[in-house]
């Protein structure tokens, strides 16, 4: 298994991204890590205090300017990346008739935008290299919809076919790109935004029928990751217990 990768992970101090920084630190590989929530941040940094392979970058991927600052700080200490990962999320519900523009483009901002914006200025940092991974947090919520969050999947769809394109224009550089697509993962803010009866109906509608925890992901993004993928590219990979069958 290679060891010693430099690793950018956005949304890091997430439930999930927390569980993806925590499998690439185990791994012995140099991770970046990068939210908008210093307090959190800090949580993150605080875990792995006996550990001098993470650096926490805090700010906004929907920004330009931040993601600028990102690829300045990263090439300086770094100066490479091998690992991408574009975890950063943001699914409030909202009924479509009671949706502002603005809500709509906050979460396109967050989830459409901030991918795009995070490769565009990392991908120099990137290229040259004959290899390299960019694994994008989907949904599995793409394939059938969810009421309240029209947004949200419109900007998760739209991440398929930026990373279907991506894989073909980067593949010429040994950089692959693909898709993890959760189903609903029982994180703090799911637990606080999602009604309780959404979360436990998912039970009963998966093959394997308990809730989707966030260390349900961190294997298949380092799988992704690793050299056992090196022929895998523009794909997605569904991780929902088995609910949609892919």
């Amino acid at each position: 298994m290679q060891k010693g990768r430099i690793v950018v992970i956005t949304g890091a101090a997430g439930g999930i991204g927390a569980k993806i920084v925590n499998r690439f630190i185990a791994n012995e590989d140099r991770v970046f890590a990068i939210d908008n929530r210093p307090d959190a941040l800090r949580s993150l940094q605080d875990a792995h205090h006996t550990c001098d392979g993470l650096l926490v970058i805090d700010g906004d991927v929907s920004r330009e300017e931040d993601c600028r600052r990102f690829a300045d700080t990263i090439g300086s200490k770094a100066g490479c990346i091998d690992v991408l990962i574009n975890c950063a999320g943001y699914y409030p519900v909202v009924p479509f008739e009671e949706m502002s523009l603005a809500q709509w483009q906050q979460v396109i901002g967050i989830n459409l935008n901030g991918p795009f914006l995070i490769v565009r200025n990392l991908l120099p940092l990137m290229k040259g290299r004959g290899w390299g991974r960019i694994v994008n947090i989907g949904s599995a919520s793409i394939f059938e919809g969810v009421p309240g969050q029209a947004h949200y999947v419109a900007a998760k769809s739209g991440i398929v076919g930026f990373s279907r394109s991506l894989a073909m224009e980067l593949g010429a550089y040994g950089i692959s790109v693909n898709v993890i697509a959760p189903g609903l993962t029982v994180t703090e803010p799911v637990r606080r935004e999602m009604p309780a009866e959404m979360i436990e109906s998912q039970r009963d509608v998966r093959a394997l029928k308990r809730d989707e925890q966030p260390e349900d992901l961190a294997g298949p993004v380092f799988f992704l990751a690793s050299p056992d993928a090196d022929f895998i590219s523009g794909q997605i990979l569904v991780v929902d217990g088995g609910k949609v069958k892919h």
